[in-house]
């Protein structure tokens, strides 16, 4: 069974390199995108994703109070937060707000998406 994924990004062409990388990784589909922090939050509820991509910076509420009210749902998804932001700056912040972690969107590719992914269901 695929994990599925919900893309959260308000930049059009990284959520479509976010969907290449989903669709290059095996076992992993994209069910949904988002462009702000609002439609990340009822999207994740209406399409209950195994795993959800979300960049920090968005308009409306942003990507860390985004995180939060997704893992306050009943049976959460995994969130993985994605940035520019250098990892050693926004790897705390993941942790705080319940995130699994959090990736660069420069070293985002399966390898990384796989390796979040199994780290965080292990």
């Amino acid at each position: 069974m695929p994990v599925h994924v919900l893309i959260v990004d308000d930049q059009e062409p990284f959520r479509l390199a976010a969907r290449m990388v989903v669709d290059a990784t095996d076992g992993f589909d994209v069910v949904g995108e988002a462009e702000t922090g609002e439609d990340g939050v009822a999207m994740a509820a209406e399409l209950s994703p195994d795993l959800v991509l979300m960049d920090v910076n968005l308009p409306g509420i942003d990507g860390l109070e985004a995180t939060r009210q997704i893992l306050a749902a009943n049976g959460p998804p995994v969130v993985l937060l994605l940035s520019t932001y250098e990892e050693s700056e926004y790897a705390p912040k993941a942790a705080e707000c319940g995130a699994a972690s959090y990736v660069p969107k420069a070293a985002f590719g399966p390898d990384r998406l796989e390796d979040a992914w199994a780290a965080a269901i292990a």
